[in-house]
């Protein structure tokens, strides 16, 4: 299975999980193929961010959602899609787990696979 971050990047946020204040967040879209089928995959993972170079992702705190799975292979307009819906999905998974993204408040560049 060829699994490629489509996109992803770092943001301020604010969580309690499992006892520990999360101030990070990696933001991502995820993608994984097959045998000609493709799973795009919204992720969102909070961590500590203790200071600026405290980027140590922890995985006790993290959610994702399927977008898309089917027949098929990577499509640039349907990533450019998914990307555009991005933000929606991701307040959604932070909104059920009880934290929150400051989309606003990037840190770092974004990267794309």
């Amino acid at each position: 299975m060829a699994t490629i971050n489509v996109y992803e990047r770092y943001y301020e946020a604010d969580l309690m999980a499992n006892g520990v204040r999360r101030k990070g967040a990696l933001v991502m879209l995820i993608s994984d193929s097959e045998g000609g089928n493709i799973r795009y995959e919204a992720a969102v993972t909070f961590f500590p961010h203790k200071d600026e170079e405290d980027f140590a992702v922890s995985y006790d705190a993290y959610y994702n959602e399927i977008l898309f799975e089917g027949k098929g292979r990577r499509s640039k307009k349907r990533e450019e899609k998914l990307l555009a819906e991005l933000e929606q999905h991701i307040n959604a998974l932070a909104e059920k787990a009880g934290g929150q993204l400051f989309w606003d408040r990037p840190i770092g560049a974004e990267r794309r696979g």
